[in-house]
């Protein structure tokens, strides 16, 4: 029986997306796709007249078993505005020019980091391109959340903000004052969303154990989940939490 190579899915992406490097334009885009790489959230990938840069071939290449094998380039940008020279962008770009998905031959792939700055419209976006199929919404509740570690209460709230989040189980965030925050170390961890921003993490102790990293917290999110800044986020998959009064089941996600 012959193997079936994984379909990748690949759409337009109707919004105008941009890209900078030191205020110069790299990518000025109204007729970009998504590319689904990986099953979370989807890749640009971009038509190459609207690549304002050179592509220069660098030997070396990357392999996927959907997308076909990939040629990786070095951009090239012209001198900016101030009369500067050349800039070259080490292994920025790939392109898979014998692909067996017919409509990425003609496209390039541009590495997130390699451009200073991205745009959807007028809008900046962070960490990673932003799913056309997540949605996230943020409500004010009055249900009653507690939770609890070990079998004692870490916290113990009943104006909790319900974050929902597609792809995710509902997120409880609670206010510092209905937190035990004597028990909560702050760590050195931080990670970033497109959707909520950048966070930072506490440690739990609890009857003399320590759970790492075991809540979080946005100090400044970006615009959409703005009601979530300064509040306090445990994992549902790692601690009981009762819902008005009933114990909720620990949800199996890629956190726990």
């Amino acid at each position: 029986m012959s193997e079936t190579k994984p379909r990748v899915r690949v759409e337009a992406n109707p919004k105008w997306i941009r890209g900078l490097v030191d205020g110069v334009t790299v990518v000025d885009s109204r007729r970009s796709r998504y590319v689904w790489e990986i099953p979370y959230y989807p890749a640009w990938y971009f038509p190459l007249d609207d690549v304002a840069a050179k592509l220069i071939e660098n030997g070396e290449t990357l392999r996927s078993t959907s997308r076909g094998q990939g040629t990786r380039y070095d951009l090239v940008l012209g001198g900016g505005g101030d009369g500067g020279g050349e800039r070259t962008l080490s292994d920025a770009a790939w392109r898979h020019l014998d692909s067996p998905v017919d409509e990425l031959r003609d496209l390039v792939r541009i590495e997130w980091d390699a451009i200073d700055t991205w745009f959807e419209e007028d809008v900046e976006v962070f960490v990673h391109p932003r799913s056309p199929e997540v949605r996230v919404d943020a409500l004010a509740s009055s249900r009653h959340v507690r939770v609890l570690i070990d079998g004692q209460v870490v916290a113990d709230s009943e104006r909790p903000t319900v974050l929902y989040e597609t792809g995710l189980p509902p997120r409880y965030y609670l206010p510092k004052t209905d937190v035990r925050m004597d028990m909560l170390r702050a760590t050195d961890l931080s990670t970033a969303c497109p959707y909520k921003g950048w966070a930072e993490y506490w440690d739990v102790t609890v009857n003399g154990s320590s759970y790492e990293n075991l809540a979080w917290g946005y100090r400044t999110p970006l615009p959409e989940s703005e009601s979530i800044a300064g509040l306090v986020c445990f994992y549902n998959e790692k601690v009981d939490i009762e819902l008005d009064g009933v114990l909720q089941e620990r949800p199996k996600t890629k956190f726990g």
